[in-house]
């Protein structure tokens, strides 16, 4: 008899490219292009920069992302995923609770360059790290107290590198036992607080997949069934081995993603979204104008009440700032959320408006939707309200091709020239048909642009 990790190891070794979905084989294209552009804008942050002049320090055969420099496999995985995070671009799937693409690429993308597989191979290996980590944060439930990036994205990211390595299927159920007592020990608090150590797990990950791959070809082996113990008695209160197979080889989760437009944590997007919606209806407001605005939401989100951020992922987690930079900037890009911006004056005075509390109501909803009810009270008295109970961006309301080409450019024009940034866009979207996955990452090398926000004082 076998159990489900035995399916789920015959299905990773057995899968081919030609068993992907149309639909899976499109988003993922478009997945590698936005995780490219998330990972190069990130890489101007002044905290990665300074780190990958420390850690890049030897040549090798990976590329990382931005900084126009190739080094060990593992260290171009870990400052990529680390890159990718920086700016809360990144892409995700709502019903994993995570983000899956950003723990699963740069790891295949490492091991594809050293070895040199074809862009079909990588797109096959991340499509099933991608589905792997995602089918692991849907089957469990993650204590509270812990942030889901650098846990179950860990074992994603081993898949995708054993996947393009050649794995069989015992040595897959190998690769994920290890991987799966490889994780972090993550604190939600480190998002809430603004500690820019949360940007490291996912890159963390990304390093720990390429090691587990040597580990298990030495002969380290794990327990019978890691991913039952540690998502079913160790960091999780809750374990449904049976969503690890439902409609497996059917229904990809990389083909129910979402996209991220706005420029912070996703747990805002609602607010933000249902703002919008305020503000079109009144065809317009200035800050003068709201006396209040009175955040209704889901418990996650509830969470994210720091009126005073005192850095920018602070900033990215704090509804009532991201409302007051929102209104008072016009947008809620990139620039948005600059260190600049966190300390203005009048977006912190405007901050002190912004009420948010939990609706149970609203929280019952998820992991489905993400709600978000916004009421604005205008200084005449005016009660202006809109609600939302999706994000832009989820597979029920999905960003069209022009609003994702729009966020590519936006971000890469950090990094390179329009002329680079069009070359990588190419080869994303003909990856599959790519003989050599270093086609992708050749025209990275080149040196990078100034870094506008280092130089605005982030």
């Amino acid at each position: 008899m076998t159990d489900y990790l035995d399916d789920v190891c015959e299905f990773l070794a057995g899968c081919r490219f030609e068993d992907l979905s149309d639909g899976a084989v499109e988003r993922a294209r478009r997945v590698l292009a936005d995780s490219v552009a998330a990972i190069s804008a990130g890489s101007r942050e002044p905290e990665v920069i300074a780190l990958t002049e420390k850690v890049a320090t030897c040549d090798g055969p990976a590329m990382v992302i931005g900084a126009g420099v190739r080094t060990e496999p593992g260290k171009a995985a870990f400052l990529n995923g680390t890159a990718g995070t920086f700016l809360e671009m990144d892409e995700g799937n709502q019903f994993s609770r995570g983000h899956p693409g950003i723990h699963a690429i740069p790891a295949a993308l490492a091991y594809a360059e050293a070895h040199g597989n074809s862009g079909r191979d990588l797109l096959l290996a991340f499509v099933l790290g991608y589905e792997i980590g995602a089918r692991i944060g849907i089957a469990a439930k993650i204590l509270p107290t812990m942030h889901p990036h650098g846990t179950w994205g860990t074992v994603g990211a081993a898949v995708a590198v054993a996947k393009l390595a050649g794995a069989t299927a015992g040595q897959f159920r190998g690769v994920i036992n290890v991987a799966s007592t490889l994780g972090l020990a993550t604190s939600r608090q480190t998002m809430l607080q603004g500690g820019t150590v949360r940007n490291s797990f996912a890159g963390w990950s990304g390093d720990v997949g390429l090691r587990v791959w040597d580990m298990v070809e030495s002969g380290f082996t794990g327990e019978r069934d890691g991913l039952s113990t540690i998502w079913g008695t160790v960091i999780s209160s809750e374990w449904k081995p049976e969503e690890m197979t439902r409609e497996l080889g059917i229904r990809w989760e990389i083909a129910r993603n979402y996209f991220k437009r706005h420029s912070c944590c996703r747990y805002n997007h609602g607010t933000l979204d249902a703002l919008a919606m305020v503000v079109a209806e009144k065809g317009g407001l200035t800050p003068d104008e709201i006396a209040s605005v009175r955040v209704e939401t889901y418990s996650l989100a509830a969470q994210l009440q720091d009126r005073n951020p005192t850095n920018t992922l602070a900033g990215k987690f704090s509804v009532p700032f991201a409302v007051a930079t929102t209104l008072i900037n016009g947008s809620s890009g990139v620039m948005s959320f600059t260190l600049d911006q966190v300390r203005r004056a009048d977006i912190q005075a405007f901050a002190d408006r912004v009420e948010v509390v939990e609706d149970p109501a609203l929280t019952a909803l998820m992991p489905d939707y993400r709600p978000a009810r916004v009421i604005v009270t205008l200084t005449d008295g005016t009660l202006l309200e809109a609600e939302t109970r999706t994000n832009r961006g989820d597979t029920e309301d999905p960003y069209d091709d022009t609003d994702l080409d729009e966020k590519y450019v936006e971000l890469t024009a950090r990094i390179w020239t329009p002329e680079t940034a069009r070359r990588v866009y190419d080869v994303c979207f003909a990856i599959d048909r790519t003989d050599d996955v270093r086609l992708l990452t050749g025209p990275m090398e080149v040196a990078p642009l100034a870094a506008p926000l280092a130089q605005a004082g982030e």
